[in-house]
């Protein structure tokens, strides 16, 4: 009965809820997202502080110098604008010690960048100030580029808390706003809203400055300036965000006027991200950057998917007339019913090509709105055990619960590949989203399932090549199709190089070693090598060669960097002007495509001596056999995972990593084979999202994640969790329908027959020439 409810179960939830109706959802969902907002934020953690609608980029002292070079920042305000000034300066030096007077100006210089940066003491808003503010309006005297002014608590505890203070202190900012205007047409000028105090411990002679007062100075403040800017262009920008951040940090503030250390240095950093980001435009820096301008490649693209999505309507609107005209109909005498005589055409390749089009536009525009407009939300990422681990238990669950009997029970089978594609592409996601990289154990067992996925590469693709002998240009082209289209598409969509999708050029480039290998003469497979066991020692010649120039390449950087320096390569690899990058993604995993096809070669052997038994229910060897293998991997499992709990650093855990990575994976593979009673069975749940790994590992990139990974997209602010939920359920939507669209365009792209075939690939020629005559052009418009 048990059994039937789960299967019945599953039956109903996938008649009621198809793909086709989860895409109609997503697509709802997308079209009623919010728009960017810009507002409050909140504390991640106790330290980390998340703005709510975009990212905050964390500046590191050479950067802070390099946007303020040649700068002139001036702090004007009383004992909280000093402590904020400080805060500041530490960011271009973070040697600089609070030893200034307490009532007095102090100057700061960085002679090595030209930068200076000047606290003024003037606790009051009043004469003193104003007038100074006013020689920066008049005469010749050199306006600084960044003002950050605020005063009001010297004010309430002088005239103890007086109505007829806070009636002056409305009339002096009055007087000063004009002025403060006047200098934001070519300055940025910040008025800093005062923060909370935590009255319990104020001192007697501060018992007088309340929360209350506070709020009424802040209002006044905001009141007066947003009316003086209303109908200018410039405008002086409030730091309210100071205020929000001191409602949650108060209470540890050593006086209770004072802001904790970490609370100002907070401060300081939002304040280098709205300067800054406009000039350094750091990738995950999103807050206050402007939208880049569309280059001339993404132009084009716009212009053709344009033109794919009107020809698509077109063609519809006329097969649509078409089928009307021939549509039966009645005949009025005998009331019978004539059919007509041109039987309704089938979809053209044309039609089939403009659809795709069409539908790839649509979703390529979903794209760039979400990682290049300001249309929707970015947050940075903060790591926490708890959401890296709870979501891999939800997982976990589900892939049990959709666990169904395998078509065949042969080792790696097609099915248990792709649940094994499917749970580790999810396992991945979940580290990407929840930050995880920082922590080092999940970031060694997350190297082993990218090290698994070339595995796989290394395995199913020496199986292939071995067992078939199929060596044509068609199972080239198609390989590299399906590996390559999404990614050329979003180069060209989101202006990003090719290297930086660097898992697809690692895996494209290690198809072609592995065809290189088996391809070049002598040509050994199966069918060959059955005749003659010589041929077993000649493959084995090969791979031994294709070991010792991976061996070679890894230690020799120079040899590497020559190889893919040269044009057209370097279009391909350089990232950044350079090839590092590459070489180290490549030399991380350099070992473990070559274990793949050994282990295929080895696995095959076995199989045709029929030295494994792959019944259904049936061990791998023997029992004794199976029970020691097996007992081996369990042990050999937890002892990688031990190591990897137990690295002092990831340099330390990289340098073994590609030589050990292959152990947990040998382990993995035998303890899912071994018994006969796991190898019958897979999770159809995992299995459905392996058919998809490689567009969800790409498409994560722009669409659930933002800034290029470095952060979360934001659809539903203010909710995470279900922002996540949300967003989550539009990237699987869209992966899907993604991979669809690259099926069917690798049928109309890569034709079977030869010479229809050599056309195609001048015209895929072309297209890359002309691609490389527009970024040539490209390149020299923005130098």
């Amino acid at each position: 009965m048990a059994a039937l409810a789960y299967t019945g179960g599953k039956r109903e939830i996938n008649y009621y809820f198809s793909v086709r109706s989860a895409k109609a959802l997503a697509l709802g969902a997308v079209l009623s997202s919010p728009p960017y907002l810009l507002s409050s934020g909140r504390f991640l953690g106790e330290k980390v502080w998340q703005p709510h609608s975009c990212m905050m980029h964390k500046y590191k002292n050479s950067e802070a110098k390099n946007c303020l070079i040649d700068k002139h920042v001036v702090f004007i305000g009383d004992s909280r604008i000093r402590q904020l000034f400080y805060s500041f300066i530490k960011l271009i030096n973070p040697q600089v010690k609070e030893e200034g007077i307490k009532h007095g100006n102090i100057p700061f210089e960085d002679k090595s960048a030209s930068i200076k940066v000047d606290f003024l003491w003037y606790p009051e808003v009043n004469g003193s100030m104003r007038q100074r503010i006013k020689s920066w309006t008049e005469g010749p005297v050199a306006k600084p580029h960044i003002i950050v002014v605020g005063a009001a608590t010297w004010s309430i505890k002088i005239h103890n808390g007086s109505n007829e203070a806070l009636a002056q202190y409305k009339i002096n900012i009055t007087s000063i706003a004009p002025l403060l205007e006047k200098l934001a047409i070519s300055s940025d000028v910040y008025w800093v809203l005062q923060d909370p105090v935590y009255e319990d411990i104020l001192s007697e002679s501060r018992k007088m400055i309340t929360n209350e007062k506070i709020d009424a100075y802040n209002d006044a403040a905001v009141r007066i300036l947003n009316s003086s800017s209303r109908n200018s262009k410039a405008k002086v920008k409030v730091f309210s965000v100071s205020k929000l951040i001191a409602q949650e940090t108060i209470m540890k503030s050593a006086d209770g006027l004072h802001l904790p250390e970490s609370s100002r240095d907070t401060n300081a950093m939002i304040l280098m991200n709205v300067y800054c980001n406009k000039i350094m435009k750091p990738i995950d820096g999103s807050c206050c950057q402007p939208q880049p301008p569309l280059t001339l490649i993404q132009k084009i693209a716009f212009c053709f998917f344009t033109l794919s999505i009107v020809g698509y309507l077109i063609i519809s609107l006329i097969h649509r007339n078409n089928y009307r005209k021939n549509k039966s109909c009645t005949d009025l005498e005998s009331g019978e019913e004539k059919k007509p005589a041109i039987s309704t055409p089938n979809v053209s390749t044309l039609e089939m090509l403009l659809h795709c089009f069409c539908k790839l536009g649509l979703i390529m525009t979903y794209f760039y709105l979400c990682d290049r407009a300001n249309l929707f939300m970015k947050e940075n990422k903060f790591y926490t055990h708890s959401s890296f681990f709870i979501p891999i238990v939800y997982i976990l669950v589900l892939g049990v619960f959709y666990t169904e009997n395998t078509k065949e029970t042969k080792v790696l089978n097609r099915e248990q590949t792709d649940e094994w594609k499917g749970w580790m592409q999810l396992v991945i996601l979940i580290y990407h989203i929840s930050g995880a990289s920082t922590f080092l154990p999940v970031y060694m067992h997350i190297r082993v399932l990218v090290a698994a996925y070339l595995f796989q590469t290394g395995y199913g693709h020496f199986s292939y090549f071995w067992i078939k002998g199929d060596f044509g240009v068609y199972r080239v082209c198609q390989v590299l199709f399906r590996l390559n289209f999404l990614v050329v598409v979003l180069c060209i969509v989101m202006d990003r190089p090719y290297q930086f999708y660097y898992f697809v050029p690692l895996v494209t480039v290690w198809f072609m070693i592995i065809y290189a290998t088996l391809a070049v003469w002598p040509q050994i497979v199966q069918k060959k090598a059955n005749g003659n066991c010589l041929w077993h020692f000649g493959l084995l010649l090969k791979l031994i060669c294709l070991l010792t120039c991976i061996y070679f390449l890894s230690y020799s950087q120079g040899a590497f960097e020559k190889i893919f320096s040269f044009w057209p390569l370097s279009k391909c690899f350089e990232l950044n002007g350079n090839v590092y990058e590459w070489w180290f993604r490549w030399k991380l995993d350099r070992y473990v495509v070559f274990h793949g096809m050994m282990f295929a070669f080895i696995y095959l052997a076995l199989q045709k001596r029929q030295m494994i038994s792959e019944g259904k229910g049936d061990p791998l060897f023997s029992n004794r056999v199976s029970n020691v293998l097996l007992f081996i991997s369990i042990v050999s499992f937890f002892t990688y995972s031990i190591w990897a709990s137990s690295c002092k650093n990831k340099t330390e855990c990289n340098e073994l990593h590609p030589s050990v990575s292959v152990v947990q994976i040998l382990a993995f593979i035998l303890i899912r084979n071994i018994p006969g009673y796991v190898r019958s069975v897979y999770s159809s749940f995992f299995a459905w999202f392996g058919k998809i790994s490689l567009e969800l590992f790409i498409c994560q990139y722009h669409i659930w994640l933002a800034a290029d990974t470095k952060g979360i997209l934001v659809l539903i602010p203010g909710y995470p969790m279900f922002n996540v939920l949300v967003s989550t359920f539009i990237f699987v939507c869209v992966a899907h329908e993604i991979s669809q669209i690259t099926n069917d365009l690798a049928q109309i792209v890569v034709p079977k027959d030869n010479s229809t075939l050599l056309k195609r690939l001048l015209c895929i020629a072309g297209f890359f020439s002309g691609l490389h005559f527009f970024s040539a052009m490209q390149d020299q418009s923005r130098h």
